[in-house]
């Protein structure tokens, strides 16, 4: 026998579905002519790959605020900074970049995941994850990276975040 919704609980649901249906963009304190994931929108309210603009570091309490260690993103951002980018968030503290092949080995190409895990600025607040692959025109083949190449690119995020801190380029 198929339970039953009490009465009062079904109204009680269907009151809040037809509220929440009635909400719109302007309602919430949005621009209704413009999607929230836009990339204007994100333009237009200062949201860079590098994070909300001028709300990091700054006095504006206002705003939201990065969620990692802005050191670190800034670190790695500039290590990586001769890679393409595929995608970055700073909220989820994540850098993706696009493959990248030296032009002194244009038979190798090599993509990075960066992550960024903590607010504060230790040794364990980054990972990275390599991938190489190797070929010839349109042909690649996923190829092991060197041991270790993982953890010193930690390493050089770490150095350069330390000489930002150190410099006072934290904001």
């Amino acid at each position: 026998m198929p339970a039953r919704v009490p009465a009062r609980r079904a109204a009680g649901l269907l009151a809040a579905m037809l509220v929440l249906s009635a909400c719109t963009a302007e309602s919430l304190g949005g621009d209704p002519d413009i999607r929230p994931d836009s990339p204007t929108s994100r333009r237009e309210r200062g949201i860079t790959v590098f994070g909300l603009g001028s709300m990091i570091g700054s006095g504006d309490t206002s705003g939201a605020r990065i969620g990692v260690n802005a050191l670190l993103w800034r670190a790695a951002l500039d290590t990586v900074s001769f890679m393409p980018l595929a995608s970055a968030d700073p909220f989820g503290g994540v850098i993706i970049t696009d493959w990248y092949s030296d032009p002194a080995t244009p038979k190798e190409r090599f993509k990075a995941s960066i992550y960024i895990l903590d607010q504060r600025l230790r040794a364990d607040a980054v990972r990275v994850s390599l991938f190489r692959q190797t070929g010839s025109g349109q042909s690649w083949a996923d190829a092991p990276v060197s041991e270790g190449a993982e953890r010193q690119l930690e390493d050089q995020i770490l150095t350069r975040a330390r000489q930002m801190r150190i410099a006072g380029t934290e904001g």
